[in-house]
């Protein structure tokens, strides 16, 4: 089965303070969410899960950017779908940022405001690292760097999103639902 059922997963859910001009999760005190190693699925297989939950639209297959960025104008659902890599939640100075390593199967639930980065490729096979990301309909990112003169617009885009109305993985009920 390419999908574990939820009550297989495990799941970690983390809230990250508000540090310097990243938000992470202060304003909508949803956390960032991780379920372990919930499906066994390649980038096109995902893909076309995600469409059919119809809870997400996915957009593109690849990496994560190096530099700590966030996006104010959607969440972000990253299904990990090659490799494995230490990622960077919260910006890498933040005493309460969090540094999870993250593989194949594991799909990440970024809510709008959560600074976020690659920090390390791990494993033998550099540039193997690949995820798929995802957003919920109509959504466009934006990019957002903890800049000053983002301060106002970050803080007006994020307080007028929704949250989940379904799981992004699983549809009617699933972890991102109970947080």
């Amino acid at each position: 089965m390419p999908f574990k059922p939820p009550t297989d997963v495990q799941v970690t859910c983390r809230r990250i303070s508000r540090w310097q001009g990243f938000p992470n999760t202060s304003i909508q005190s949803k956390p960032l969410i991780i379920y372990h190693k919930a499906f066994d699925a390649s980038a096109s297989d995902l893909a076309a899960h995600f469409e059919d939950v119809g809870e997400v639209t996915p957009q593109w297959v690849y990496s994560m950017y190096r530099q700590t960025h966030f996006h104010s104008t959607t969440h972000e659902v990253l299904g990990v779908v090659s490799g494995r890599a230490r990622l960077c939640f919260g910006g890498e100075e933040n005493p309460d940022r969090f540094e999870p390593t993250v593989e194949r199967g594991d799909l990440i639930i970024v809510p709008a405001g959560v600074g976020h980065r690659l920090l390390d490729e791990l494993g033998a096979d550099e540039g193997s690292f690949k995820m798929v990301g995802a957003y919920p309909p109509q959504k466009e990112w934006d990019m957002c760097y903890g800049e000053p003169s983002e301060a106002d617009k970050v803080t007006k885009n994020i307080q007028q999103l929704d949250w989940f109305h379904g799981d992004p993985l699983y549809g009617k009920d699933g972890p991102v639902l109970h947080v």
